[in-house]
């Protein structure tokens, strides 16, 4: 695209130092250090990909120097999950009852029915999420869930029964477009870890609809204008959606860098950035797409240490990239929550849907 890149993280297990063209070792939270090289740089955008707790900064930066982004007062309800719940209540949006908790002191005055979902106000790729079933435990996973946030703020929420979806889109001066829907399957009780996403989910055109409609009311609640989203819904099984969040920036776990244009030939990351810049017209970034299905899985190997990794992607086509997060010698935690939950990655995009059945590890296999 012909742009010069100024990339900021923290130089331990950043993936940028080598290809970016000017690389700082600044924290993404530390924003009036950020704007103080932005200004000295003369950027003419800027944007993150898919991290929440970078939306504040970016805002932050655009909204001081004139540059395209989202209002400051739309990052604080679209990156903290009390706020948001908050906010999509008043705009009569269908979401889970909830309770706030700057510390362990849950006795229930709330009524809940248990089971109960808690989690971090602030964080994303379930870290910090527990599912309890009885009052005596929920300080405990309360305190986990704090330990997990940014700024030490939790929620408990109702436990919704549903088929997940996250739901892609992207907006211009408040214009939204939904982009396609991913179908999602995680490891299920207590911690949810999402381990497959499959584009375009496997629903009818009713069902469609109603998680579409849906998710423009949540970018109007939100006041999510400009950029990409990813929203996370729950259909139950008489079909009424439950918005869980939603969030102005690309999904994920390689949902936007990679699903969104092998299934709908919408270059996303290229949208992004042209939204950032100013000059994004819809039409330039829609192509054809080469594949008519594309996703994910996660490997998850069984507790232990690594002694061999096998890797066997050839025996599919379907499979066009992989990644391996742990390599020979580590060891592999029982616990499958949050970050480090994944030992690789399967990219595949083809003609089948969910090419590759839940025994993947034949394709990564580690022992």
């Amino acid at each position: 695209m012909g742009l010069e890149t100024h990339v900021f993280a923290w130089r331990d297990g950043n993936v940028v130092e080598d290809i970016c063209d000017f690389y700082y070792d600044i924290s993404i939270l530390e924003k009036e250090a950020i704007l103080a090289e932005c200004e000295r740089i003369g950027i003419d955008g800027i944007t993150s990909i898919a991290s929440d707790i970078a939306m504040p900064t970016v805002n932050f930066v655009a909204h001081t120097l004139g540059l395209i982004g989202n209002s400051l007062e739309s990052t604080i309800i679209s990156t903290d999950k009390f706020e948001m719940r908050k906010a999509l209540t008043v705009a009569g949006v269908i979401c889970p009852r909830f309770a706030f908790f700057s510390e362990p002191n849950f006795t229930n005055d709330q009524q809940f029915t248990f089971p109960v979902i808690v989690k971090p106000t602030d964080r994303s790729g379930s870290r910090g999420v527990t599912k309890v079933y009885e009052q005596a435990k929920v300080n405990e996973a309360i305190q986990k869930a704090l330990a997990n946030s940014i700024n030490g703020r939790a929620i408990v929420e109702e436990f919704i029964v549903g088929r997940e979806f996250s739901v892609e889109g992207i907006s211009v001066n408040g214009v939204h477009q939904i982009l396609t829907i991913t179908d999602k399957v995680t490891t299920g009780e207590p911690y949810y870890v999402e381990l497959e996403h499959h584009q375009p989910a496997q629903i009818n055109r009713e069902q469609w609809k109603a998680i579409e409609e849906q998710t423009l009311k949540v970018l109007d609640a939100l006041r999510i204008e400009n950029g990409p989203s990813h929203t996370e819904v729950f259909m139950t099984e008489n079909g009424s959606v439950t918005i869980m969040e939603s969030a102005g920036r690309m999904g994920g776990d390689w949902i936007g860098s990679h699903m969104v244009k092998a299934s709908t030939g919408f270059d996303f990351l290229r949208a992004t950035l042209k939204v950032a810049l100013g000059y994004f017209d819809l039409k330039d970034c829609f192509g054809k797409a080469k594949h008519q299905y594309s996703g994910v899985y996660y490997i998850t190997p069984r507790p232990g240490r690594i002694k061999e990794v096998q890797i066997n992607t050839d025996q599919l086509s379907d499979i066009k990239d992989y990644h391996l997060i742990l390599e020979n010698g580590v060891d592999v935690d029982a616990t499958l929550d949050g970050s480090g939950k994944r030992a690789a990655v399967l990219f595949y995009a083809g003609n089948t849907y969910a090419p590759v059945d839940r025994a993947s590890q034949q394709l990564i296999n580690y022992k």
